[in-house]
Parts: C-alpha cells; structure tokens; sequence
C-alpha cells in the first residue's frame, strides 16, 4: 500500500475513531486530540515498514492506548456498586449514543471500551481483546458490566457540563460571535496575535497573523452561515448553522485567548463527525 493510499484509508476510519475517542476521554474536543495523535503514530509506523491484518483494529488499539494515556494524567473514576444480575443483551446502539460524554467517562476503562467497540462500532468480543489487550473473557465481562453500569448512570440526573471559562472569557466569546453576526471581519483580524494559530481540523493548520487573516475570507463570501453562542464540552464556542437546516449546528469553532487577543482557532468546518457526536447548547 502507498503512502497515499494508506493516508486516504486512514481518513476513510476518521469518524470511526473519533466516535470511540471522544466517548471514551469524555471529550469531543479532547477525542479529536486523540485522533490526530492516533494517526501521527500510524502514520509513522507505515513509513516505518509496519504491516497489519486489520487496519481498524490496529488502528483502534492505537487510538485506545493514547486515550488511556490521557485519562491516565489525573482523570478519577466513578465506582457504581453492581448486583451479580448482569445484563447480558447489548443496549441499542441509539440508546448509547444518547449518552452524555461525562456519563461515560464514568464507566472503567475496560468497560468504556468494551460498551463502545462493540455496541457502537460493532466489533466481536474477540477484536475488542484485541484493542484493550486483555483476554475475550475479560472483554466479555467487562461489555456485560459495562452495560449494567451505563444504564444504572444513565438514569442518574446531572449529566451536564458547566463553562469552563471565566466570565471575562465568556464575554469574549460573545464578542467574538458578535463580529461574526455584523461581519466585521476587519475587527476581528485586528485581534489576532502576531502567533496566532489556526486548527482547521481534518485539512490544514496554520500560524501567523497574516497567513490566518485569509481564512475569515471565506466566511465573508458565504452568506449561508449563522451564527450562535454555544457549548461543547463546558466550552464556550461559537456555534454555526447551514441556513438549510438551521435546527442542528453544521460546526463549531473554539477560540482561545491569552489576554485580549486571539491566540488560537480551532475550526471544525471539515470534521462534521464532531459535530455528530457532540452534545452541545446555545447560550444567551
């Protein structure tokens, strides 16, 4: 397989990955974090002269490993106490994934991944010892407790994230969206630090106030989008609807700011399985 054809069947998996990766950091933001590190490192190991059998179970025991990784730098978890009545039916794949992200980082490690690989993206028991790395029977266990405890919390209320920001930041944000609304896209530029970076998730990354100046061009040209306040993950963001469904946001961008300036944009124009799966709301 070349390079490219390997790149390519990587990006075909992208929504894939970020459907287990963001259940299981918790985070849509964190999981597309997760993702891009996932794919660095397969990337590298292809160039490296690594084979595999099934390129999305390599693929997911990278992006499980990385994840962990992750939750391994201060997350806690809840413990649920459990009868011995375990229930052995998988949950409908529709019931899961109306699941808030915070509910699932609740479930163990194992049980988050074992209720994910194969109630959501459907893999045999056997594939998901694979990407844990432990035994089938450890797998079968953990998916049947995994399941039991998923909807033991899912009943449980409270499963809402608070911003994360100040109220100053918040402000900033509405402002921002603000600009956005009116099209004044001058101001905005004119608050981009001189090392600004831009994110535009799943296409490009730049960095430079003059390189990003362009990018707000082609919101200019397009007069189809709206924009909103919103939250995901506990993040203000401004939210951006396509005219032609404007019940459901088409992306979002996340805006980060080191005083009063604009120290990073993080589009997700070109990953709308973010956006898919991302439990997200509009503020004032």
């Amino acid at each position: 397989m070349t390079d490219q054809e390997f790149e390519d069947s990587l990006q075909a998996l992208r929504p894939r990955l970020h459907r287990y990766c963001a259940r299981i950091t918790g985070s849509v933001l964190d999981g597309e974090d997760a993702v891009q590190d996932t794919l660095v490192k397969a990337l590298r190991a292809h160039r490296e002269g690594t084979e595999v059998d099934n390129l999305e179970v390599w693929l997911l025991r990278i992006a499980h490993n990385t994840c962990i990784d992750h939750l391994r730098r201060g997350r806690r978890q809840v413990v649920v106490p459990l009868t011995d009545d375990i229930e052995d039916r998988p949950m409908p794949e529709a019931d899961v994934l109306a699941v808030g992200f915070r509910t699932f980082l609740q479930l163990p490690e194992l049980q988050r991944c074992a209720v994910i690989l194969k109630d959501v993206l459907g893999h045999s028991v056997e594939e998901v010892a694979e990407i844990a790395d432990c035994t089938p029977a450890a797998a079968k266990s953990a998916l049947q407790r995994g399941r039991k405890m998923l909807k033991y919390l899912a009943e449980m209320p409270g499963d809402v994230r608070l911003p994360l920001l100040s109220e100053a930041d918040l402000r900033k944000m509405r402002a921002y969206v603000q600009l956005f609304q009116r099209g004044d896209f001058d101001a905005i530029r004119a608050l981009l630090a001189d090392d600004v970076k831009l994110d535009l998730v799943n296409r490009l990354k730049l960095e430079g106030r003059e390189k990003i100046g362009v990018y707000f061009t082609r919101y200019a040209a397009e007069s189809k989008w709206r924009f909103s306040n919103g939250v995901v993950d506990g993040h203000p963001v401004m939210l951006v609807f396509d005219s032609t469904e404007p019940s459901h946001p088409s992306h979002f961008v996340v805006i980060d700011w080191r005083g009063g300036e604009i120290a990073a944009i993080r589009d997700f124009l070109f990953a709308p399985y973010a956006t898919e799966t991302t439990h997200w709301g509009q503020t004032a």
